[in-house]
């Protein structure tokens, strides 16, 4: 099968489309230029279907590396044939293709192996042929100086016989579907671990068990952190005798008694040695394989909704970093995110240095000219809220409580020293804390996403796979908004369409040693920045007040001429057709078309000229929490208390109610009818009300209810 026919097989997409999506990537095109610029090509493909197409291009051409592998090996071996050629190149399943190696594949000396060293092969083609009636007599022609007897002769005969059950592919396929279908997952305690601290937070899987296939992603994953962690032991099994059933079934093909009995003693051998333990751990890896693709998808939704967080937009702020005893971080920065000034102030105890920190705040917010707070939501985060919302400052402030998880790894990293080579890690945390209110995406880029803390199990899952998707989530986002190319940081930059970090770093050289970049066409002068860089980036890179007013929207520079006609032929300067509805809505599109912009294009391009670089995202609001929650002492079954989505997961939600731990609601409690995703019920940073159901102290957990 062609990639194209394995592609659209898989995907249930459109040939013209699949075709040509395929070629664009094969041009070295990103999945944010196909999916916005190229739409007459992909028949108006998005993202997540483009996102399709390339797993399974990288499907195939890992199927297709390991059938040339395979191939190779076997003909080295001398073995190969056209019948067996054909079978391996039409394969379209890994699994399938390494059940015809398996005969094949160089192997350590086992069971069987040494048992044909014996000269015992023959014996067992002769028990396989189910036709002798004394094959005890028969063996005792088989004795040498290593064979001793015939029950010697007869058992290494069954272990040839075990190994070529093993390797029959009609058993495997069989015994495959039998796991795949009726397979148990149990798991049971270690008894020397199970008095262990850390074994409480599995509890409930030291005796467990349920059907594989209904196991959801969640349990699946934490069950295997238990079992990497020592705690239990994890089988998967199937009943015994219905895996005999079906390999008797396919080898037993006489009654001859004196074979069969053999047969069968040779097919439990290899169901219990051989098949049951390779099948197994096959089923579980598939299992695994889906767990993390639907723990990867829960992280990568939570990561965009988080990078897509609504920005306070360009502030001054004055940004803190809560602590007790080693007292609040102060930053102050401009409303480009630079740092002004920083110092250490301490309102609370041990210190109580309240009046002077008041008449700090007071200070810093005038002499800096400062229009918004930012708290980050750690240790200390009610208690310095409290105490902000104090003081009377001479004008109005917003105060907002900033989620600063992540803050901690991106100070210690080696972007954040590079940004504030002379300052410690507090005022790196207090400065991201700040940003992050400004704007979200341009701060967030900066952290590995792993650590930003939205998703379930992110470090138990396959990390290549993970690393993949949520660089593409960022990718995405990233050029969803769009960059101003004047004023990004080589973090936001590298996530641009085409650009990368070498390219990135070859920009903000450029744009300081020529004070800026006036034009998108100034890009081309950029060093290594190529045709193909140009082609890839220009529309997802902004200039604000540039030559052409058309460089700050994200109209590709590909159709500025068709723009200018469109200006021209309404008698009007282009600045003059930019947001003027009336005269936009004018515009006959049908005139435009061509072979290459369709309607899809001309329809982008006309919702940009009405708001030309317009920010999706929604503004950043003031949130309250209840002020009389401070602890998890102070919550109480029954209250309604407000809070902020800050975590969802396929189980339900997590919400921060304003204490250092976040509230559960269990999916079962979002909505009074049945949910299938909690994403449809509700958003990352979404304003919810929520009643307590339960606090349990000694564990640390509440449970929350959305339900009246």
């Amino acid at each position: 099968m062609d990639k194209l026919r394995f592609i659209i097989q898989l995907t249930q997409l459109p040939e013209k489309g699949v075709a040509n999506t395929v070629k664009l990537l094969e041009e070295d095109a990103t999945i944010p230029f196909i999916s916005r610029y190229r739409k007459e090509m992909t028949g108006g493909l998005d993202e997540v279907a483009i996102g399709a197409i390339v797993k399974y291009k990288l499907a195939y051409e890992e199927l297709e590396k390991r059938k040339k592998a395979i191939l190779k090996s076997i003909e080295e071996q001398g073995l190969i044939t056209d019948e067996l050629r054909t079978k391996i190149l039409n394969t379209t399943s890994l699994p399938q293709l390494e059940d015809i190696y398996l005969p094949y594949k160089k192997k350590r000396k086992t069971k069987a192996s040494v048992a044909k060293e014996k000269g015992l092969e023959p014996l067992a083609k002769i028990i396989m042929k189910q036709q002798d009636s004394d094959i005890e007599f028969t063996a005792s022609r088989f004795l040498n100086t290593e064979v001793n007897n015939e029950d010697e002769a007869l058992e290494g005969a069954r272990h040839i016989i075990a190994e070529w059950v093993n390797e029959n592919e009609s058993v495997r396929n069989k015994i495959r579907r039998l796991y795949q279908s009726r397979a148990g997952i149990s798991s049971t305690v270690i008894k020397t671990k199970k008095e262990e601290e850390n074994a409480q937070k599995f509890k409930q899987y030291f005796d467990w068990q349920e059907p594989l296939h209904k196991a959801p992603s969640h349990r699946l994953l934490a069950i295997l952190r238990a079992e990497s962690e020592g705690f239990v032991r994890v089988k998967i099994e199937v009943e015994k005798e219905d895996a005999l059933d079906i390999i008797d079934e396919i080898i037993i093909k006489s009654n001859v008694e004196s074979c069969t009995d053999q047969i069968f003693m040779a097919t439990e051998d290899a169901y219990k040695r051989l098949l049951q333990p390779a099948i197994s751990n096959e089923v579980l890896k598939e299992a695994k394989e889906r767990a993390d693709e639907k723990a990867i998808e829960v992280f990568s939704s939570n990561l965009k909704q988080l990078l897509l967080g609504a920005p306070l937009g360009e502030k001054r702020i004055l940004a803190i970093d809560p602590g007790f005893k080693s007292g609040c971080k102060v930053v102050c920065l401009d409303e480009k995110g630079a740092l002004l000034h920083n110092e250490n102030i301490y309102p609370h105890p041990p210190q109580r240095e309240t009046t002077q920190a008041i008449k700090k705040v007071r200070s810093l917010v005038n002499a800096y000219k400062i229009e918004a707070i930012a708290i980050g939501n750690g240790t200390a985060s009610r208690e310095t809220e409290h105490f902000v919302k104090k003081i009377a400052f001479d004008r109005d402030l917003q105060v907002f409580i900033v989620n600063e998880a992540g803050a901690s790894v991106y100070s210690a990293s080696k972007i954040a020293r590079a940004e504030f080579p002379n300052y410690d890690v507090t005022v790196r945390g207090a400065v991201s804390i700040g940003r992050r209110l400004s704007d979200p995406l341009a701060e967030l880029v900066k952290i590995d996403p792993k650590s930003i803390g939205v998703g379930q199990y992110q470090h138990d899952v396959d990390q290549t796979k993970l690393k993949l998707e949520l660089d593409q989530v960022v990718m995405s986002c990233v050029n969803n908004i769009g960059v101003n190319v004047n004023t990004a940081s080589k973090s936001l930059l590298s996530y641009v369409s085409g650009i990368g970090e070498s390219l990135a770093d070859n920009i903000i050289q450029y744009r300081n040693e020529n004070n800026g970049i006036s034009s998108r066409k100034e890009l081309k002068k950029v060093p290594r920045l190529g045709n193909k860089a140009y082609e890839q980036s220009a529309a997802f890179l902004r200039i604000k007040k540039g030559d052409n007013p058309l460089d700050d929207s994200a109209v590709h520079p590909e159709r500025y001429a068709m723009v200018e006609k469109m200006a021209k032929d309404q008698k009007v300067a282009l600045k003059d057709l930019i947001a003027n509805d009336t005269l936009i809505q004018n515009i006959p599109l049908e005139k435009y078309c061509s072979d290459q912009v369709g309607l899809p294009t001309l329809t982008d391009i006309i919702k940009e000229l009405k708001k030309p670089g317009l920010d999706p995202r929604k503004k950043a609001k003031v949130f309250e929490f209840a002020k009389d929650l401070k602890k998890i002492e102070d919550v109480k079954v029954g209250m309604t208390v407000p809070g902020i989505v800050n975590n969802i997961t396929n189980f339900g939600c997590f919400v921060d109610i304003g204490i250092k731990q976040s509230g559960l609601v269990h999916i079962s409690k979002l909505a009074n009818e049945y949910i299938s995703d909690v994403n449809s019920i509700v958003k990352l940073h979404q304003h919810v009300s929520v009643k307590v159901i339960e606090v349990d102290l000694s564990r640390g957990r509440i449970q929350l209810s959305m339900i009246d």
